[in-house]
């Protein structure tokens, strides 16, 4: 976990705030989870990286796909079930 150590202090109107307050509720985390995590949404601390990830998933070599019956037999068979 990372360790906060800045403080800000902003001033919303009430339709942003009954926005960011009810999400946090309905999601059972603070206010300020919603806001951090909206930082880190509309502002990656990394696109450099980030690019470099995709452009790599992007040039992969394509791989084969089963038939979704054999997938869900096979994630059935992983969770236990056998049918």
């Amino acid at each position: 976990m990372c360790m906060l150590e800045r403080r800000l202090q902003i001033l919303l109107d009430e339709g942003r705030y009954q926005r960011i307050s009810s999400l946090a509720k309905a999601r059972g985390v603070s206010v300020a989870t919603v806001v951090r995590e909206a930082i880190d949404h509309g502002l990656p601390a990394e696109p450099a990286r980030r690019r470099a990830a995709a452009r790599l998933l992007l040039s992969a070599e394509p791989m084969p796909v089963p038939r979704p019956e054999a997938l869900r037999g096979e994630l059935d068979e992983l969770r236990g079930r056998h049918e």
